[in-house]
């Protein structure tokens, strides 16, 4: 098990899962770092990090390879280029990602919170997506989901993203994953 107080969950602190990983981060005593920008709105204010202009650039995507990658179109809308920006952020600081939504039939996970998991998929970081619908955990490997036993939190610097519809379920899989993962 991890020594909690030795470690950082990277994240956005939105409400939803995010904001129910911070609770739990500083509940255990974790670290947080949660990116914001100019004109986002998040739910924790712990270890908030504003970042400026020029780091959001260091972090550019082609909205249009986005959308292709997503199967979906998006806006092209400067605060949504912004969020985007801010999750590779996320994704980038994290030796792991965890997490919880909606795994759709085209591989991608459902809303925002699909992007994070694609960029895990690009920068092939281990990804844990507990699927809300299926009430199950699921691991990306190579190509494809596979089925898994509930995980653990292997290292000291971990990423947490999902979605804000955050249920029973997706709580219970985040608060025991924490119990498996970390003595306080």
């Amino acid at each position: 098990m991890l020594n909690a107080k030795d470690c950082t969950v990277f994240s956005g602190g939105a409400s939803g899962t995010e904001d129910f990983f911070g609770r739990l981060a500083e509940e255990y005593g974790i670290n947080e770092v949660n990116y914001s920008f100019d004109g986002h709105q998040s739910e924790r204010t712990r270890g908030v990090k504003v970042l400026s202009s020029e780091e959001l650039t260091l972090k550019d995507v082609s909205l249009t390879y986005v959308s292709k990658l997503m199967n979906r179109e998006y806006t092209q809308a400067p605060l949504f280029r912004k969020l985007l920006q801010s999750i590779c952020w996320q994704i980038s600081s994290g030796h792991e990602v965890f997490v919880v939504g909606t795994i759709l039939d085209d591989l991608t996970v459902k809303g925002g919170t699909g992007w994070g998991a694609e960029y895990a998929k690009i920068c092939n970081k281990p990804l844990f997506v507990f699927d809300q619908d299926k009430n199950g955990w699921f691991n990306w490997q190579k190509e494809a989901w596979f089925s898994i036993d509930p995980p653990k939190i292997q290292h000291k610097e971990f990423t947490a993203t999902g979605t804000r519809f955050l249920n029973d379920a997706g709580k219970n899989a985040i608060k025991e994953l924490f119990s498996r993962s970390f003595k306080k």
